[in-house]
């Protein structure tokens, strides 16, 4: 598309303002639109249609530069504009390029409300029955995402808008999270890709057509030293007797029967006699919702399930953490742990006891790292897990202090 200046008035003794202006074909109409500048036709060049050229320092070659720099900033815009329309294949409207240019140039706030979108963002991932649903944890992430932009808006006095998020708010975002949110590398790894996940589905609604978020770099990933138990530990918490309190019996059986399925802890939590069929638990990935998993029974996970009568205890993931905490404090697993953590560029050491440590997670991990220290071939773990990426399911191996020195000592006997 082709566009132009023009004056109001340009037959006029005295200034007049200086237009811009662009013939939609498919609408047979012209957009004119008051760039707010203003000039003596007598200095106007109608040939270029740019004021004329003046050397020289004087006040009038002054103001020329500063107008021609003013209209140079409305010609980019409308290209940048057109690009991004025929990049999405779509037509841009007459009334969409007013609606752009008033936000761009005369700062009017688009109707669009960033916060108001995002609930509409998270109300169709709620209802997407489709085979492309998320999970219940991915959609609780999303929300927590939003509470904490919310929260960025609040303390920092930054508006956000989907139009104006750039580079330069995204680093101000990421400036607070590490610095005011004492976020780890891997959180906020993970809540960038949820932001960028709504910015381009926002960009796909044709909510904005800002796609600077494409140039958004994720901080990469760091390997933390999560904790992982050995089959002694499982067992021995297993055989702890909790008869006297039924809350850290109940809370203990759910933890051990993660450590010998490997199911998440949304899987397991919820099966039925319905999921157990002949030696095998069969149930539908809870992540990936198509993945059928076949996990053979075992001495331990079958007497759990018949314990409770295939009915196991029913309990949130963020009780059962609070809970699984104070069970393993119970048991004295209290020896003191350092773990290191990458907050920005900042590596920092923590201690903190065993049992601080320990959450419903834990027994995942724990599963297969028992699995893999007893020469279990990954993908037959993989089978077991759920898992599809040997690289996300390779970060759950913890080899404990023991199982170095046992391996060294094979080697070099």
């Amino acid at each position: 598309m082709n566009f132009t200046y023009k004056l109001k008035e340009p037959k006029s003794a005295k200034e007049t303002l200086i237009y811009f202006r662009s013939y939609f074909l498919n609408e047979n109409k012209n957009f004119i639109y008051s760039t707010g500048e203003k000039i003596n036709p007598a200095e106007w060049d109608f040939d270029t249609r740019q004021p004329n050229d003046l050397n020289g320092r004087t006040k009038r070659a002054e103001n020329h530069r500063s107008i021609k720099k003013q209209l140079d900033r409305y010609s980019s815009f409308f290209t940048e504009i057109v690009n991004r329309y025929k990049n999405i294949n779509e037509d841009l409207t007459l009334d969409i390029l007013r609606q752009r240019f008033n936000e761009e140039f005369k700062k009017i706030q688009s109707k669009d409300d960033f916060f108001r979108i995002y609930d509409e963002f998270i109300e169709e991932k709620e209802n997407d029955f489709s085979g492309n649903a998320i999970s219940n944890s991915t959609l609780k992430r999303y929300k927590c995402n939003k509470t904490l932009l919310e929260d960025f808006e609040k303390k920092t006095k930054h508006k956000l808008s989907l139009g104006k998020f750039d580079e330069k708010t995204f680093n101000k975002f990421l400036k607070f999270c590490v610095e005011n949110r004492e976020h780890s590398a891997n959180t906020v790894h993970r809540n960038i890709g949820l932001l960028k996940t709504f910015l381009l589905w926002a960009f796909n609604k044709k909510y904005s057509f800002n796609n600077s978020f494409v140039n958004f770099k994720k901080p990469p990933k760091f390997r933390t030293d999560e904790i992982a138990l050995n089959i002694e530990q499982v067992e021995e918490i297993y055989a702890h007797d909790f008869s006297k309190n039924k809350k850290f019996e109940r809370v203990r059986d759910l933890f051990v029967f993660g450590c010998v399925t490997g199911m998440r802890f949304g899987n397991y939590s919820t099966i039925s006699k319905n999921d157990v069929q002949g030696d095998f638990i069969r149930v539908i990935d809870l992540k990936s919702k198509s993945k059928n998993l076949s996990i053979p029974l075992n001495n331990i996970s079958k007497s759990i399930l018949e314990k409770y009568e295939y009915q196991l205890p029913n309990i949130s993931n963020q009780k059962m953490n609070e809970y699984i905490k104070e069970v393993f404090k119970e048991l004295k697993f209290i020896d003191e742990i350092k773990k290191t953590m990458k907050y920005g560029d900042q590596l920092v050491e923590i201690n903190s006891e065993f049992y601080k440590r320990i959450s419903s997670h834990t027994a995942r991990r724990s599963f297969i790292t028992i699995m893999k220290n007893k020469r279990v071939p990954d993908k037959v773990i993989m089978s077991y897990t759920g898992h599809t990426s040997l690289e996300v399911f390779n970060a759950y191996y913890r080899p404990s202090e023991d199982d170095k020195v046992n391996y060294m000592n094979e080697v070099f006997k």
